[in-house]
Parts: C-alpha cells; sequence; structure tokens
C-alpha cells in the first residue's frame, strides 16, 4: 500500500491502484466541475482530471508544500490524479492488522473507508478509491479525460 499525509492524517490506498506519483504541477483550470476538481494536468500526452482529496472529504484545506504530490490512480477504470500533502512510504499491511472502519473517523464518513491499519503503533486510514466518487460525479470526470493529439 502507498501511505500519505492529508490534513495531518495518514491515509493508504492498495499500491496496484496507482500508477505514478508525481510532483505538484501547475494545474489547467476548468469550468463547471465540482468543487474538489482542481483541473486537469497533461501528463505525457494524456490529459488527467486532478482532484483535491481535502475538498473532496470536507477536511481543513492546505497549501501545497515542497512535500506535495499528485498520486495518479485507477479509479474504476478512470486515470484520476489526487493531490495530497505528501507520500510517506510504501508498506505491506498484513490482513490481520486491518479491522473494520468506525462509523466516521476524522471527519470521513466510513463509505469511503476499507479498513483501519495499526501497524507499529501508528493508525492508517484505507481510502477505498471505488466509493471515493458518486455516479454522477465519475461521469463528469470521465468527460475531462482525453487523448492529446
Amino acid at each position: 500500500m502507498v501511505v500519505f499525509q492529508l490534513a495531518q492524517q495518514t491515509y493508504g490506498i492498495d499500491i496496484a491502484s496507482v500508477f505514478e506519483i508525481i510532483r505538484m504541477e501547475k494545474i489547467t483550470k476548468v469550468p463547471r466541475t465540482p468543487d474538489f476538481v482542481e483541473g486537469v494536468i497533461n501528463l505525457r500526452g494524456k490529459i488527467i482530471p486532478v482532484i483535491d482529496l481535502c475538498k473532496r472529504f470536507g477536511l481543513d484545506y492546505t497549501e501545497a508544500t515542497n512535500s506535495s504530490r499528485i498520486i495518479i490512480v485507477d479509479v474504476d477504470g478512470n486515470t484520476i490524479g489526487m493531490i495530497v500533502d505528501a507520500v510517506s512510504e510504501v508498506l505491506s499491511v498484513p490482513a490481520e492488522s486491518i479491522e473494520p472502519p468506525p462509523s466516521m473517523i476524522h471527519g470521513i464518513d466510513a463509505a469511503y473507508l476499507k479498513g483501519i491499519a495499526i501497524l507499529e503503533g501508528r493508525l492508517i486510514i484505507l481510502l477505498n478509491l471505488g466509493k471515493i466518487f458518486h455516479d454522477h460525479e465519475i461521469n463528469e470526470i470521465e468527460e475531462l479525460t482525453v487523448e492529446t493529439a
């Protein structure tokens, strides 16, 4: 799993969903998109929609820093960039160290979560990428993804 920081909390996502991790770059704004969609980037000829996970989860906004990253992931067949505060490590998490999520943790609804991992005294909130978006939102994001000539 890829472990990252967001609003002073530690999160993890399945590494199989991660294509790559890139430094922050200029994001082109796109009008009439959901407020958590920051815009799009051109990554080697492919237009990738970029979302701000803090905005998506209604967490306190944090300014981008030198540690900020965009994690390029697959969400139900769509390539999407997610802005995070920092990527800290890649970990192997034993299944027995994962517990079901409580109904709400750190202001994030349990519907977005796969579980909570407790590793070496650390709490890692495991995100369920397939549940981050509602169907109508994923349709809007799909429209932003195009190949450039």
